[in-house]
């Protein structure tokens, strides 16, 4: 089986300078300027090899959001590198001088898009990606039942092993190994492909936008920020991130991207070291989200010093505008419901120290579907754990779920935290979710509790 190990992100974050005034100079000459990939990328399916990974690191992806805040657990990696034959650790981001060494993976520049893979031939021979070395050798590419069966991923990560996968072929997809047994033909998910089935695959794949896209971004102060170093992650994106603008001083201000983490970005306030921010977004055309949406948000009391989380959700309002979606008048824990009302039940308000629980369908097919379930803590202090409960309708099972340990009891199910997703801040959230056999049907009796 082709496997990768996952050696962890590449985090270029700088340490936060004591001295305030100073300290927002000095960060933004030590960003280094990256360089954007000269390879076109692909606006047809192409074709790699595929391997798979466990999962993204701690506390953060390659991408800058760790991932129980990415929407789906549906996730992939791309090539940092574009070097056949050579394993050199160049640095991180690449310069202009090394641009001709940047893989599809561009500085971080394809983060939060969306890829649409499917299932190709697995392989008979030898593929162990050895550098320098033809893939499946003394073997052949052969076809079976799994293929074309076909799932939708977010980019997530980087790869930039030294093994031949993730320098020698272009096209390389590394894909979260809990994501293998979702992939869906006609109509059905492939629940047996790993790991009797999984083999070493080709899969092909092309970028798509955001599938079935409503409600408006997240955004997300990082662990230390604070004024001087408003360092954010921007999530549930429509088409991708290719830069974040701030609004500072009466002008806009191309904000630095923290390191080649594509999502997050050190921002400045509306005025020098103010706590107070206002900023717009580029998608992966290069054009502003939403006919220029504006969003405007402050420093939460948590980072009154520094954010002591990973992640810490902001609320925000927007401006108006005249295209994309109706812009949210406050955005709380979630900035937007990911679904139309018909598709999510959620509890009643919780009591300060509480939290609440919405069911969203993300996708469906004949005999089943799949949901995530957002936990918002309603609280002014962060929890330590938290569980869900809900009733199914009649005739509905879990056949698989992850980010919770999930227990159902006739049509009754309990969800509780995962190991690592149980801190969650005063007004944010995180995310859990199931693929269900039976009716499509959300549930009822949704309570949530937090500890």
């Amino acid at each position: 089986m082709s496997t990768r190990v996952h050696r962890g992100i590449w985090w270029a974050r700088l340490a936060v300078p004591a001295i305030a005034a100073a300290g927002a100079a000095l960060i933004v000459l030590a960003l280094q300027p990256s360089a954007r990939a000269t390879v076109p990328e692909p606006t047809t399916p192409v074709t790699g090899n595929a391997t798979y990974f466990d999962g993204l690191g701690s506390p953060y992806g390659g991408c800058g959001l760790p991932q129980a805040e990415l929407e789906t657990q549906n996730f992939v990696a791309l090539n940092v590198f574009d070097t056949p034959g050579d394993g050199t650790f160049y640095p991180r981001p690449l310069s202009s001088a090394d641009a001709a060494k940047m893989g599809i993976w561009n500085n971080g520049h394809n983060c939060g898009r969306w890829v649409r893979v499917k299932i190709g031939d697995y392989c008979t021979g030898v593929n162990d990606g050895a550098l320098g070395q033809a893939f499946c050798r003394s073997g052949a590419w052969t076809t079976d039942t799994y293929n074309d069966g076909t799932l939708d991923m977010i980019v997530a990560d980087s790869c930039g092993d030294s093994n031949a996968w993730c320098r020698d072929d272009k096209y390389h997809l590394d894909l979260s190994k809990d994501s293998l047994n979702r992939f869906v033909k006609n109509g059905a998910p492939m629940t047996d492909l790993y790991p009797s089935h999984w083999n070493n695959r080709h899969v092909s794949w092309q970028f798509i936008p955001a599938p079935s896209y409503t409600g408006d971004i997240k955004i997300g102060f990082l662990n230390g920020a604070q004024r001087w170093w408003p360092a954010i992650a921007a999530s549930k994106l429509p088409n991708g991130i290719h830069g974040v603008e701030y609004y500072t001083g009466g002008t806009w201000t191309a904000a630095a991207m923290n390191g080649d983490m594509g999502q997050s970005y050190i921002i400045g306030g509306t005025t020098s070291g103010g706590t107070d921010f206002r900023i717009r977004v580029r998608d992966s055309a290069d054009q502003l989200i939403f006919g220029g949406r504006e969003y405007s948000f402050s420093l939460p009391a948590a980072c009154s010093s520094q954010c002591g989380q990973p992640y810490t959700q902001v609320t925000y309002t927007t401006t108006s505008t005249s295209t994309g979606p109706s812009p949210s008048v406050s955005a709380s824990a979630s900035p937007s419901a990911s679904a139309s009302p018909s598709r999510s039940a959620s509890s009643s308000p919780a009591p300060a120290g509480g939290c609440t629980a919405t069911w969203t369908t993300t996708g469906s097919w004949s005999g089943g579907g799949q949901a995530e379930v957002k936990v918002t803590n309603t609280g002014t202090a962060p929890t330590t754990g938290w569980t869900v409960r809900f009733t199914l309708p009649s005739g509905v099972t879990i056949a698989s779920s992850w980010n919770a340990v999930v227990t159902q009891s006739g049509q009754n199910v309990t969800a509780a935290n995962a190991s690592y997703n149980g801190t969650v801040g005063a007004n944010a959230s995180t995310s859990w979710g199931l693929v269900f056999n039976g009716p499509n049907q959300p549930p009822t009796n949704v309570s949530c509790s937090a500890r």
